[in-house]
């Protein structure tokens, strides 16, 4: 029997390429000359893995997020890996919006994804692991189709394909 060949896939967002982002987005606020006095503020807790912007006025939160947006992209962060929320009213005329990092597969996503390629009809064996897939098969060419296949679907998050063996 031929050895078989596998990989995984994963959804990780890298926290430190995150965190520069934040930090590069903040100073941009400090120093645009229309955001300069507006009020607006930016916040990222590393544990929770959130962001949130509060702002005095809708308008100006979706600024600061065009602007956290922009920084992301510009440090390799696939901005399907941040879910904004919607816009809540705070004290006075303010608004707060928090967005959530997503990594990891849900189980949800997992088996879409496991649905997916199976009804792709190739020789491949896909197991769910946590919160990761590894799909596995004796050809490599069948591997290779799957991550092609993934790569042109779309399930509201990046997704990476590592331990190619």
């Amino acid at each position: 029997m031929a050895k078989e060949s596998s990989f995984d896939v994963v959804s990780t967002v890298d926290m430190q390429e995150i965190d520069n982002a934040y930090q590069q987005a903040k100073k941009e606020l400090t120093q645009r000359y229309d955001l300069k006095g507006s009020g607006a503020e930016l916040s990222l807790d590393k544990q929770k893995k959130t962001i949130t912007v509060a702002a005095p006025a809708d308008f100006v939160a979706r600024q600061v997020i065009d602007i956290m947006g922009s920084k992301l992209i510009k440090r390799g962060i696939d901005l399907a890996a941040v879910k904004w929320g919607d816009p809540q009213a705070a004290t006075g005329q303010s608004v707060r919006q928090t967005a959530t990092i997503v990594e990891g597969i849900d189980k949800e996503t997992a088996g879409k994804i496991n649905k997916d390629i199976k009804a792709q009809k190739l020789k491949v064996k896909v197991t769910i692991e946590g919160d990761k897939l590894r799909v596995s098969s004796a050809s490599r060419d069948a591997l290779q189709e799957v991550i092609a296949f993934l790569k042109g679907q779309d399930y509201g998050q990046p997704l990476q394909y590592v331990n190619y063996r």
